[in-house]
């Protein structure tokens, strides 16, 4: 019982440290695979630089997209939008 108690402080902290740090980033890392999952043509999109634009096509081979700007057509990995910020953008405004 003696060794079991020194123990006890090292597993409650990985306890700790999981719920409050890992679950978390592994919940937000499936909803960001699932919002880069779900983009289609013609979607308004942020990029995480801040580049605004609208997506024309997918390269399926190489995980990328075609984004049409205000200044013309730029090549980004799909892991370069940003999930916050696009829908953000695409969110009905609150006018009154």
């Amino acid at each position: 019982m003696g060794d079991m108690g020194q123990f006890l402080p090292f597993v409650l902290m990985f306890v700790v440290v999981y719920f409050f740090m890992i679950a978390p980033q592994m919940k937000r890392a499936k909803k960001e695979k699932k919002f880069a999952a779900e983009l289609k043509k013609g979607d308004k999109i942020v990029t995480k630089s801040g580049l605004h634009g609208k997506i024309l096509e997918f390269g399926e081979k190489d995980n990328t997209c075609i984004i049409e700007t205000m200044s013309g057509k730029v090549k980004f990995e799909r892991s370069a939008i940003s999930m916050e910020l696009s829908t953000a953008v695409n969110a009905p405004s609150k006018t009154a």
